[in-house]
């Protein structure tokens, strides 16, 4: 594949998903699929949910290699193999090498596409991506063996492509799995979501964190605790926090909400100016993430007196109490939160000067922050 080709399955600077072998703290999903396997009862439509980043692309892509390579399991004969223990696949095996070059036939991944006519990537999964399945099924189905469809993801698709999915779920190819995913499932038409299996993925831990992102070969030089706070136990966030320079992007931020309740303007002004700087736009829309997430820990901070866990740094919990020292404080950083994100969001989908929308967001957490909060 062209390092010009777009990826939207993929975080550029880690990865891609096919290429990461193993999945960490999701025992529990591969397990389910493994049963369903041995016993016979392979569901034609799985619908992998949960957090983005925790593992749902790395496990479609497992569950590929391992369906295409491993035999069908026996009736219970006296030659049956022995039950599948593992997703595992050797790297050196003929699938998992057609799989890593991009060239296994009896596999179809569908992600959004670029437009024709613009060249760009398309913001939806349209319905001749889903159509396009006929023909690869069709191709496929010669020499009798699996066919596995990716589709990455499934809450990317307009109403159109919902629907033809939808009548490819109702009346399915023979030996075809179709592997969901979805960050939001609630959002995808309930007939789709009935007519597959769901294996729910889960947030990682701190010790799960650190595994995962030191498979992922990527150079991480901030802390893995600080990492999986600002994360969510997402290697997915992790990792994009660590190309983008996150933890000192949130350190600076804490620096700046140690001067409340009288907020350094200079100060303020200074992280506005440089999310705005052209270029900037991940950064930008990291620093309203980062902004979320503080007033989230504000609101929780207040609500059960005490910070939450894991710390992302040893000042942190200290300026979390003082500025949420109780129950009604964290109710007005709550309404903060979703205020100031719903004007994030609405200003970013229209273009706002994104120097005056930084500085306002500020501005509007100085406003709420208690008048009289006693000095850290």
């Amino acid at each position: 594949m062209s390092d010009e080709t777009p990826q939207p399955d993929r975080l550029e600077g880690a990865p891609h998903p096919r290429e990461t072998l193993q999945l960490i703290g999701q025992d529990s999903a591969e397990a389910a699929f493994l049963e369903a396997f041995n016993t016979g009862k392979l569901h034609h439509g799985w619908l992998l949910s949960g957090p983005r980043g925790v593992g749902k692309a790395t496990l479609a892509w497992r569950i590929a290699r391992f369906l295409l390579a491993t035999p069908d399991p026996d009736d219970g004969g006296m030659f049956a193999p022995e039950p599948a223990r593992s997703l595992d696949i050797s790297p050196d095996h003929p699938v998992a090498r057609r799989v890593a070059s991009g060239g296994e036939p009896g596999l179809k991944s569908v992600t959004r596409s670029v437009n024709p006519e613009t060249k760009r990537l398309r913001q939806q999964i349209v319905v001749d991506d889903i159509r396009a399945l006929n023909g690869f099924f069709q191709m496929s189905s010669a020499d009798g063996g699996r066919r596995v469809v990716i589709i990455d993801a499934a809450d990317d698709m307009n109403v159109n492509a919902a629907n033809a999915l939808l009548k490819m779920l109702e009346e399915p190819p023979a030996r075809a799995t179709l592997l969901l995913l979805s960050h939001q499932p609630s959002a995808l038409l309930p007939t789709i979501r009935s007519r597959c299996r769901t294996l729910r993925l889960n947030t990682l831990g701190p010790d799960q964190m650190r595994a995962a992102l030191a498979q992922s070969g990527v150079e991480i030089t901030a802390d893995a605790d600080a990492l999986a706070a600002l994360s969510g136990g997402s290697v997915g966030a992790a990792l994009r926090l660590s190309l983008l320079d996150g933890t000192r992007m949130y350190g600076e931020l804490l620096g700046l909400m140690d001067t409340l309740p009288l907020m350094d303007r200079p100060r303020a002004l200074k992280l506005a100016e440089a999310a705005a700087q052209r270029g900037a736009e991940e950064k930008r829309a990291l620093l309203f993430n980062l902004i979320d997430l503080f007033l989230s820990r504000l609101a929780r901070t207040g609500a059960t007196g005490a910070p939450p866990l894991p710390r992302v740094s040893p000042k942190e919990p200290s300026l979390l109490t003082r500025l949420s020292p109780d129950a009604r404080q964290g109710r007005i950083w709550a309404d903060v939160q979703q205020r100031v994100s719903a004007r994030a969001q609405h200003g970013l989908a229209v273009n706002l000067d994104p120097a005056v929308l930084v500085l306002d967001t500020l501005l509007s957490i100085s406003e709420s922050a208690p008048s009289k909060a006693p000095s850290a």
